[in-house]
């Protein structure tokens, strides 16, 4: 069944922040000069809102922001008590947003997200999506790095069973029964790009350009990015625990022909050579093991994390409207 569509919906558009005074103002700028548009044209309601959350930056962000509440009727903000992460960060938006809006609009606050898309988002709701996924429609102005680390990261996660859509950050519109939907979800270990898919109802995609950064540094250094890919496949997908099973399996049953063929040999009165061999395989299998109880080890952490049931993330200070 298709959402229910308003004419003149409330929209929200939630912004992580950490760090980012270098550019949230001319974030809020831009903002208020596309919101005033749209409520002129009528596409969504004089009563939509920027919420932005300060995930515990420690740079001025938070003292921003405030200001900005108080000079710009279309500005809301929260505070998180310490740094909980981008993705926490966004949920702790979203379920704030949901209790007020009738469709949310996730983004980053770095405008490398195209605003101008945000027009095509509601046009997408309005035809009846429940979630809208803003894709990139290339990564020409990426470097060569980048470009292909992103394609392994997509191709891996598929290969992991993880669902995701390809080319998709946290752009994203979801309507308010969506982010109910959302809300059941209750694990400690969050990513959001595989678990919004878990939800279903009516999906769009709307293509855009992603642009360069405004200003400041990007909060997503190469090891941050491993870190997420890691975190995306073991909250989402038990495959790598799955592939320790197979190549144990695998690895016992060579090892048993080779146990044959050293027998055999040994009847026959052949002497099988291979003492190097035999090192470099000990060495091998050694590292191997070690790193089948890492992995085994990274899910027990979760579980350990997330039996402990702790808050995803706590609100110091609330500024709404």
């Amino acid at each position: 069944m298709a959402a229910q569509v308003k004419e003149n919906p409330i929209l929200y558009i939630v912004i992580p922040c950490y760090n980012e005074e270098a550019v949230i103002e001319e974030t809020v700028r831009r903002l208020t000069e596309k919101i005033d548009g749209m409520i002129e044209q009528k596409q969504v309601a004089s009563n939509s809102r920027f919420l932005l959350v300060n995930d515990g930056s420690k740079d001025r962000t938070w003292e921003i922001i405030c200001r900005l509440c108080e000079e710009n009727p279309y500005v809301s903000g929260i505070s998180l008590a310490h740094n909980r992460g981008h993705q926490n960060a966004l949920l702790a938006g979203l379920m704030t947003a949901r209790k007020y809006a009738d469709i949310v609009i996730s983004m980053d606050a770095d405008l490398q997200d195209d605003i101008h898309a945000v027009d095509r988002f509601v046009d997408e709701y309005k035809k009846g999506a429940d979630i809208v996924y803003g894709v990139r429609s290339s990564r020409k102005k990426d470097s060569f790095f980048k470009k292909y680390t992103a394609l392994a990261f997509y191709r891996l996660m598929a290969a992991m069973g993880v669902e995701t859509v390809y080319n998709h950050a946290d752009y994203r519109l979801m309507t308010k029964r969506a982010l109910d939907e959302l809300a059941k979800f209750k694990e400690v270990n969050l990513f959001l790009r595989g678990i919004i898919p878990m939800i279903g109802f009516q999906t769009a995609t709307v293509e855009y350009v992603r642009e360069e950064r405004f200003a400041g540094e990007s909060k997503y250094p190469l090891g941050k990015m491993i870190s997420f890919a890691i975190e995306g496949i073991t909250s989402c997908s038990v495959k790598p625990l799955r592939l320790i099973t197979v190549c144990g399996m695998i690895i016992s049953l060579l090892s048993f022909i080779y146990l044959i063929y050293v027998i055999v040999g040994g009847l026959a009165g052949q002497t099988v050579a291979g003492w190097a061999t035999l090192a470099v395989l000990i060495c091998f299998f050694g590292g191997a093991q070690i790193l089948c109880i890492g992995v085994v080890g990274e899910y027990i952490g979760k579980i350990y994390n997330e039996t402990k049931a702790r808050p995803r993330y706590i609100i110091e200070e609330a500024r709404l409207k």
